[in-house]
């Protein structure tokens, strides 16, 4: 490895590591409740969801990594598969609300873990796939 290489990495990272921070906060801004609010009062719920949403970015974003040569394009690559994401959750969190009555956030917020599983397994599976797509 050179010191080239290292470089680079560093720079990879750090550009990761800002786009997911800019990624999650814009996520929390189109939250029903305060993330970090709830984090802090020890909703596990919502704590559940929030890391399972930072993993399905985290996710992504290490694929479109791994497979691009061009830093600014696997940003780009993550920046679109979280729009994707924010509208498959809110597609999904209607469906649920209008043909099952569950509302996601609400529950999530109320400290329901199995909402919050349920809500953040949109996200997991969205990964999975949309990285695939890469």
């Amino acid at each position: 490895m050179t010191l080239h290489n290292v470089l680079a990495m560093l720079v990879w990272t750090g550009a990761g590591i800002i786009v997911l921070f800019i990624l999650m906060w814009l996520d929390s801004l189109f939250t029903k409740y305060k993330d970090m609010a709830e984090i802090r009062k020890g909703n596990v719920a919502v704590t559940t969801r929030f890391v399972m949403k930072l993993f399905a970015q985290g996710y992504i974003l290490s694929q479109s990594i791994a497979k691009s040569d061009d830093l600014w394009m696997a940003l780009l690559a993550s920046v679109v598969s979280f729009i994707i994401l924010f509208v498959i959750e809110a597609i999904a969190e209607l469906l649920l609300k209008v043909a099952a009555g569950i509302d996601l956030n609400q529950g999530t917020q109320q400290g329901q873990v199995a909402y919050a599983l349920l809500a953040g397994s949109f996200h997991v599976v969205g990964a999975l796939v949309l990285a695939a797509c890469l």
